[in-house]
């Protein structure tokens, strides 16, 4: 500040707690999210990090009950904490506090410095890289090493990562084409879903078209975002089709133990570490959201786990296929879902 400023400007500063914890919310901007509507807001003030739901950017065709935008929030609060431990930062997480304000989601406070997380940095890497692929993968097998430690990964948050099996491979197709026609006879459905597809280049959220794959014959069909594909594959009947794509790929469901609010957050929290996790084992990964935004859908993905748990969302998991890595989706600003509020000089 000037020596000569005006004794009557106040005058502010940004604490190095604070820069801690908005390099950490910088982070979370990279969070998956459906149909990366990025439904957060952070605000930053000394050694708190307040996590805030954003209502304007909720689905509520797709996902009535809020439980994806939940998830969506929780991917970006373990984006946060992961950034945190890498730096080297103590701090606790408290999930839904109770102080009346319904789009409060976490609050995240500092505790001091600590031994930088190796895992953490491991994981704080994946996030620059880490895309969707819709792409279908490889004709490789994914390692079973990798898949183990995706599995360690999840059981290190608060929900479960249940792998599926060959035998699963009909109820996940029937759970796809459920939700596939449930969507398409639904105009509100069919309206939400076109509201988010952006041409290249166009805006800082949505789903970009040349992020999307050609549908094809796979053994689980991935979600038509333009209403034209049929939505069966091979587990619906299709086994003697000798041009399926994706057969390599795994399935993977986040279940959680309850179905509320915090149930979803920890949800998120799961499949952000499962993500990342494979990302920097060099796998392809994209999350299937559509699996459970219809109660029929759902119903058939909690019988396939055998009735234990609540299916929060799907996660399709393979060796990248050949070419160029699809571009990854556009992200808000950051001034858009960030407000750090600095301390006052006194």
């Amino acid at each position: 500040m000037p020596a000569n400023a005006p004794e009557s400007v106040t005058r502010f500063q940004i604490g190095t707690t604070c820069q801690e914890l908005t390099r950490a919310a910088l982070a979370a901007v990279h969070a998956p999210s459906v149909l990366n509507t990025q439904p957060w807001h952070w605000r930053i003030t000394h050694d708190t990090a307040l996590l805030y739901a954003d209502h304007h950017r909720w689905l509520a065709a797709l996902d009535p009950t809020g439980r994806l935008l939940m998830v969506s929030c929780g991917t970006a609060l373990h984006h946060a904490c992961v950034t945190l431990a890498a730096d080297g930062v103590d701090f606790e997480v408290e999930l839904i506090p109770a102080d009346g304000d319904p789009d409060l989601l976490a609050v995240v406070r500092y505790r001091g410095p600590a031994q930088p997380s190796a895992r953490a940095q491991r994981m704080r890497r994946a996030i620059r890289v880490r895309r969707t692929d819709r792409r279908p993968f490889a004709g490789r097998p994914v390692p079973q090493d990798s898949i183990d430690r995706l599995c360690r990964a999840a059981q290190r948050t608060h929900a479960h990562l249940h792998m599926t099996w060959a035998r699963d491979i009909a109820d996940l197709a029937a759970a796809a084409g459920q939700a596939t026609a449930a969507e398409m006879s639904d105009p509100a459905c069919r309206a939400e879903l076109a509201a988010w597809i952006r041409s290249s280049g166009e805006g800082d959220d949505g789903v970009p078209v040349d992020t999307l794959s050609p549908l094809g014959a796979r053994p689980v069909p991935i979600r038509d975002f333009t209403g034209t594909d049929p939505g069966v594959g091979i587990g619906l009947g299709f086994t003697s089709r000798i041009d399926v794509t994706d057969r390599e790929a795994r399935y993977g469901v986040v279940v959680t133990d309850g179905d509320a609010a915090t149930d979803w957050l920890a949800a998120g929290v799961t499949l952000s570490a499962v993500l990342l996790t494979a990302t920097a084992e060099h796998l392809a990964t994209s999350a299937m959201s559509d699996l459970v935004e219809h109660e029929v859908a759902r119903r058939t993905l909690r019988r396939m786990i055998g009735g234990v748990g609540y299916p929060a969302i799907g996660v399709r998991i393979g060796l990248p296929g050949p070419g160029a890595p699809p571009p990854r989706a556009p992200r808000r600003p950051p001034t858009d879902v960030i407000e750090v509020v600095a301390d006052k000089i006194t």
